[in-house]
């Protein structure tokens, strides 16, 4: 029985270098993991680069790796490690999902895995994170650079005085080393202050305090007395309470929802800027970083200047220092400024023929008045603007037919509260004005403030005007704030701020609407997913504050003047001779609604199936139907943008648009089946609908002259097909004769084949027959080998003793001649005789012997001549 094959792997071949040997890096191509270990505990930082040697991104990675190495070799140790060869201890302890893997080791701690862009200088911005987890904050204007970072940031205050490593120092390090393990993008930055008094400018008063910084929110303080003072515990309280004002988004490229899940949040805007992570200063950076203060800062009466505000903030949960009476002053005078919690209330008209209304703002103050020592009042709160409400509308009359152009205002007594009081600011204006732009530029904009006789009165200081519109009552304000100040919060198209980086990811900018050509890849969109639209900041226009601000409050307003951007398909190469036009996204107004002639459009997609199976019927239709009166056109839905009236979930769909009644569309019949005639028929009911009017002489001419052109069109198609139908027949003919050549070529070819096949079979068994006599001449040569074998080593031996016994006779013939003479003759005979007996008896034994081997050797020569 024949037993299965079994199978054949051939074993992988050793691995070579992946990196060079003149390369900093130190390349374990055999998966030395325990060599790696032994090698990362001589160093303070270690690099650990996990590749496979035929992965593209490991390859395309090492370039950027060998880079970095070339520049932080001397402080940083870095090791290569082949993670794919099977023998190799990389590959049997550990099982990576994707390569290239990094890991970073600080001392003890670690692995960190860096899962950023492999590029060199976020690499390298990434390492020297790592080599320095901490800033150290040795003057108040370090410290001011600090806050003044659009990251979110993290201080602790230690005294080295009383001991080299004060008391949780090291918690706090770790604590940094943390932050870099669990956020690759090292957004949070952690410093160290030493100095006490730099210290206090942040109230921080006592040893080992952690302070985390927020721009628009109010800072916190560590909360020794509820969390452990744990390095886990401060990383993950920095993490929950940090505050983003933008993010940075970064894509590894490969299938992921980093996207999806963002766009999801809300409405965003997405920056492209070229960014270099290893530059000192970002002007660019620095200016859109102030524009999100700016829209975010919704508690603050300033135009946030970074980090100059943050220093003795009274906001500080540790601040417990005297505040001058200037500054009480003026937190009294502006409180509500600072604090603004406003809803506008918009009364019925007065009079049912009266075009106006009475527009009032109803703030919240919680600062004047009574005071106590402290008040927090860090959100607005809806409780707070319902109950504020309720007592407006109890004094709603009160407001109801006041006819002024000045703004009035009244102070409401609170019922929950005895330190806060509402203030309303009413004005009557025309309905006209009613809008989101007239209430940013119309209602308030008089400097005229009235107070009415019900409530407190004050000066026309004390006056609270909208948020948006609070800068006209206060002139020292008006030259630092900007009109997207607090913008977020006063709409509700709140916008999320993203930044990519345009060196790694225009690609995204490209799909978003970016020119391909542009030399400066700056770019700005707003996507909003939900209403699936997007807008794009004009690219003429340079990207600075102030077009991201305008851009900015464009969108946020009711009814924004912004364009939606409707993505056009870049491969579309237009040429005239084409019988189906194809459309675009700029040129489907062009095509189908400024077109003079009736189009027939096709809706379809290059997934599509079916739509590709109708090309055919479409080319033969649009070959029909006269040039100069129809237009037969198709766009893909998949790579262009269309307005949602014409939008379908439904492909094919074939829409109809008559000359003159484009606005009347006509929808193929989905139950019917696209073929010519029935198309034809659809094409020719909805083009030649009459109208309402009764058709004059001049009409029913237009109408014989259109119809005798259709008749002569398509006596032209028919003879062009009659023609075509000739040109197929001959092509017919000359294929049936080709064919029977190629059957009679077929059939020689069949007998060719079995002549061979029978050959082969002779040839075959000769084959056999010619192994089997070579076998049996081998086997017989190989025993004759053996026998000549054997006759040599007999005449060896017979040699031998024929070298013995002539050394035996001339051995004794020297003892006669030494006999002594004295002997008797006798003797000397008898003994000679006795020799003479003894050397005759060897003599004729040795020649019987040669005889014997003689006779052996002619008997098998002429045995080898009979076979031979």
């Amino acid at each position: 029985s024949c037993s299965r094959a079994k199978d054949v792997t051939m074993p992988a071949k050793l691995p070579v270098n992946f990196f060079s040997t003149r390369s900093p890096v130190i390349d374990l191509f055999r998966g030395q993991l325990d060599y790696a270990d032994h090698l990362r505990q001589d160093s303070e930082i270690v690099l650990y680069f996990f590749y496979a040697p035929w992965c593209g991104q490991s390859i395309a990675a090492r370039e950027e790796i060998e880079h970095v190495a070339s520049r932080l070799s001397d402080q940083v140790l870095f090791v290569a490690v082949n993670c794919w060869w099977n023998q190799g201890k990389c590959r049997k302890q550990k099982h990576f999902f994707y390569f290239p893997v990094i890991h970073l080791y600080h001392r003890s701690f670690g692995p960190i895995e860096y899962k950023g862009p492999m590029s060199a200088v976020y690499i390298e911005k990434f390492v020297r994170r790592v080599m320095t987890p901490l800033l150290y904050i040795s003057s108040r204007s370090k410290l001011l650079d600090f806050l003044s970072n659009y990251e979110p940031g993290v201080l602790g205050y230690f005294e080295f005085n009383a001991s080299p490593q004060p008391p949780g120092y090291l918690t706090f390090f770790t604590s940094a080393l943390h932050s870099l393990k669990k956020d690759y993008l090292g957004t949070i930055r952690f410093g160290v202050i030493t100095d006490k008094r730099v210290a206090e400018e942040i109230s921080l008063v006592h040893s080992g305090s952690v302070y985390l910084h927020r721009h628009v929110n109010t800072s916190l303080v560590y909360p020794n007395d509820i969390m452990n003072y744990t390095a886990e515990n401060i990383c993950k309280w920095a993490l929950e309470n940090r505050e983003m004002l933008i993010r940075w988004l970064r894509p590894h490229g490969g299938k992921s929802l980093l996207l999806n899940n963002e766009l999801k949040k809300g409405p965003a805007l997405l920056i492209f800027i070229p960014y270099n992570p290893l530059a000192e200063i970002h002007p660019l950076l620095d200016e859109i970083t102030k524009v999100a203060l700016e829209y975010r800062n919704c508690n603050k009466s300033q135009a946030v200047e970074p980090g100059l505000q943050h220093l003795g903030d009274t906001d500080s949960p540790a601040f417990d220092s005297s505040v001058p009476d200037a500054h009480m002053k003026l937190s009294e005078t502006f409180s509500i400024t600072k604090y603004p919690c406003c809803n506008t209330v918009v009364l019925p008209q007065w009079h049912s023929i009266s075009r106006t209304h009475n527009v009032c703002e109803l703030c919240i103050n919680q600062t004047l008045g009574v005071k106590p020592n402290k008040v927090h009042v860090p959100h607005c709160n809806f409780l707070e603007i319902e109950a504020a409400l309720d007592s407006f509308y109890l004094q709603e009359h009160t407001f109801f037919q006041v006819i002024s152009n000045t703004i009035e205002c009244s102070n409401l007594l609170s019922f929950y509260s005895p330190f806060s009081y509402y203030t309303a600011c009413c004005r009557t204006v025309n309905r006209h004005f009613l809008s989101f732009i007239s209430s940013e530029k119309t209602i308030f904009q008089t400097p005229k403030v009235a107070f009415s006789s019900h409530g407190k009165k004050g000066n026309a200081q004390h006056s609270i005007p909208h948020i948006e519109d609070r800068n006209w009552f206060i002139p020292d304000l008006h030259i630092s704030r900007t009109n997207i100040t607090g913008l977020s919060c006063r709409t509700n198209k709140t916008l999320n701020l993203y930044l990519l980086d345009s060196n790694l990811f225009w690609i995204y900018a490209e799909r978003l609407g970016a020119s391909r050509s542009t030399p400066l890849k700056e770019f700005a969109a707003i996507v909003d997913l939900k209403e699936e639209v997007h807008y794009v900041l004009d690219q003429n226009q340079s990207l600075v504050g102030s077009t991201l601000e305008n851009f900015i409050k464009n969108f946020s307003i009711l009814y924004s003047p912004l364009k939606r951007h409707l993505v056009d398909d870049p491969s579309v190469h237009f040429h005239e001779q084409r019988v189906i036009t194809e459309v675009t996204t700029n040129t489907f107004h062009d095509t189908v609604f400024l077109s003079e002639k009736n189009v027939l459009l096709l809706y379809y997609a290059q997934w599509c199936g079916f739509c590709a199976s109708l090309n055919h019927i479409f080319i033969q239709l649009a070959r029909l139907l006269p040039p100069d009166n129809f237009t037969v056109a198709r766009i893909d839905i998949t790579r262009n943008d269309l307005p949602w009236e014409f939008m379908t979930d439904h492909l094919p769909t074939i829409l109809f648009f008559p000359h003159q009644r484009k606005e009347q569309s006509v929808k193929f019949p989905e139950d019917f089946s696209v073929n010519l005639p029935n198309l034809l028929k659809f094409i020719l009911h909805h083009s030649s609908l009459s109208s309402s009017e009764p058709c004059t002489k001049e009409c029913l001419h237009k109408e014989t002259v259109l119809q005798q052109g259709h008749i002569s069109h398509l006596e032209r198609e028919i003879q062009k097909l009659r023609s075509e139908i000739s040109a197929l027949h001959q092509a017919h003919d000359q294929l049936e004769a080709q064919l029977s050549e190629a059957r009679r070529e077929e059939h020689r070819l069949q007998q060719q084949k079995h002549t061979l096949e029978k050959q082969h079979k002779t040839l075959q068994l000769h084959s056999e027959q010619l192994q089997a006599t070579y076998d049996q001449k081998n086997q017989e040569l190989l025993e004759m080998a053996e026998k000549l074998q054997e006759l040599a080593d007999a005449s060896e031996n017979l040699l031998k003793e024929n070298t013995l016994l002539r050394i035996l006779v001339a051995s004794r013939e020297g003892k006669l001649q030494s006999k002594d003479d004295i002997k008797e003759p006798l003797q000397s005979e008898q003994i000679l005789s006795e020799d003479d007996i003894s050397v005759s008896t060897a003599t004729a034994t040795l020649e019987e012997k040669r005889i014997d081997n003689i006779d052996t050797i002619e008997t098998e020569h002429s045995s080898e001549n009979r076979t031979e």
